[in-house]
């Protein structure tokens, strides 16, 4: 019974250190990098930089993969321009 509690206790112990190593070292979410420019505008009373939006999520993700067909109107080929009239 001994060994069982040891063996609970060290992975425990083992699940609570990776936890704190995730959280220690994971980097922020939706913070801009801070560079010198930045520093100086916050300095300086300027509001921060907006992060920007990200792009619109497409419609069909797997055609833009090209591992399914897409939709036939963007699979279609533009006709080519006729040649100028001389």
């Amino acid at each position: 019974m001994q060994r069982v509690r040891i063996g609970l206790t060290g992975l425990a112990f083992v699940f609570v250190a990776v936890l704190l190593a995730a959280v220690f070292t994971s980097e922020p979410a939706g913070e801009p990098e801070i560079t010198p420019n930045l520093i100086e505008r916050q300095e300086a009373g300027a509001p921060p930089p907006s992060p920007s939006q990200p792009a619109q999520a497409p419609t069909e993700p797997l055609a833009e993969l090209g591992v399914a067909p897409g939709n036939a109107d963007a699979n279609a080929v533009a006709p080519e321009p006729s040649p100028p009239a001389q």
